[in-house]
């Protein structure tokens, strides 16, 4: 595992990875794929702002497609 935070990168085991948790690291696994992101990390101001727009999307795109599942249900 690795432990990464700015440019700073560790390799760590699992008895020392809550300790670089808690300093801010995040823990990648050997193949490059996040385990677990710090408690203390923050996410930028420009990635919250494309987040939100994608889930303002997502939420207005899911009413739209209750309508139309509910336009189509079948009253027996």
């Amino acid at each position: 595992m690795k432990a990464i935070k700015d440019n700073k990168i560790y390799t760590v085991d699992e008895t020392s990875k809550d300790t670089y948790l808690a300093q801010g690291f995040d823990i990648y696994g050997d193949n490059g794929e996040l385990i677990e992101r710090s408690p203390s990390s923050t996410v930028s101001r420009r990635e919250y702002d494309e987040l939100l727009d994608k889930y303002n999307k997502l939420v207005a795109e899911n009413k739209k497609l209750k309508g139309k599942a509910k336009g189509n249900v079948s009253e027996s």
